[in-house]
């Protein structure tokens, strides 16, 4: 059952570093997930307003529009509503970071001047903020030296949750974990669904928190953190009657070389967790055995694994 009220999910102010330091890491080692605020030197609000605004109306193109959105590397494309989610749709950009990446995306879906510009922004400001809180985990874990995600892969998808009064009790999107090092939620500010699994098995509501953003912790960050971190369960479920948009923007993993944990992580008394893996081998095991709750890492255990 989800707990009601509002979400105890902690609250990490990224202005004020180091001070917060412990506080991110203890998130991200018991829950997963976390709020973040004072992020808008970076991500304006009237940015985050915009591009919801865009989101809102790149779901009304018609269908055959939308399909032109096609997969980059599997699951990144268009996502019709499907017999397992229903309610949920999706479009996708994969390597966010590419503008040219970012104008085939606007291109296939006949964007408008005004939206490819808007996505322009977000992107780049989202990906700013992407490296800065992966630095800040970093520093946190005591890693001194240069600390750069500057070469790993980063995604965007934007989602709509076609909520009616019928549907509410049902699962908007099944529970997951993201085959991410972390994501960075701009979620609905009017309607909620969203619900992260606690350690203890509970389900935790995730309310609507205007002027904040949610980072979750995917499939990556346990094996780069040598085990420290939770990737988080989480799923939407649909509570209210409502059209529900987010943005979810990933910060994937190493476009080239493996995920392992760095060398500062791991001595005689923390040996490594899971054997290093290539990105696009964890997300090929993934998606061809339909692993979609953290099951993945189970073929990576330390029991190939050295030191």
């Amino acid at each position: 059952m989800a707990s009601g009220g509002s979400s105890p999910i902690p609250v990490i102010d990224v202005q004020d570093f180091p001070a917060e330091s412990e506080k991110l890491i203890g998130a991200c080692e018991e829950w997963g997930c976390f709020r973040i605020v004072n992020f808008q030197k970076v991500l304006p609000e009237s940015l985050m307003q915009e591009m919801k605004a865009v989101v809102r109306s790149l779901f009304e193109q018609p269908t055959e529009i939308k399909t032109r959105n096609q997969a980059v590397i599997a699951g990144s494309g268009y996502m019709a509503p499907s017999k397992i989610n229903p309610l949920y749709e999706a479009l996708g950009l994969y390597d966010t970071s590419s503008p040219e990446a970012v104008d085939t995306f606007c291109s296939n879906l006949d964007a408008t001047s005004h939206q490819r510009g808007v996505i322009l922004k977000y992107a780049k400001a989202v990906n700013e903020l992407m490296m800065d809180i992966g630095r800040k985990i970093g520093q946190g874990l005591g890693i001194n030296g240069p600390i750069s995600f500057e070469d790993w892969a980063c995604q965007f998808r934007i989602n709509k949750y076609s909520f009616t009064t019928e549907t509410v009790g049902t699962a908007g999107v099944q529970l997951h974990t993201d085959s991410s090092f972390l994501t960075i939620l701009q979620d609905d500010e009017i309607v909620g669904g969203l619900e992260v699994m606690k350690r203890s098995g509970e389900f935790q509501a995730v309310d609507p928190s205007p002027g904040t953003l949610v980072v979750n912790l995917g499939d990556i960050a346990p094996v780069w953190s040598n085990g420290r971190f939770l990737n988080v369960k989480h799923r939407v479920m649909c509570k209210e009657a409502g059209a529900r948009l987010s943005i979810a923007s990933f910060l994937l993993g190493p476009k080239e070389g493996m995920v392992e944990a760095p060398p500062e992580l791991v001595d005689s008394k923390h040996p490594r967790t899971f054997a290093p893996f290539t990105y696009n081998d964890y997300r090929s095991l993934r998606i061809s055995n339909s692993l979609h709750t953290g099951e993945t890492l189970d073929l990576f255990s330390n029991s190939v694994a050295s030191v």
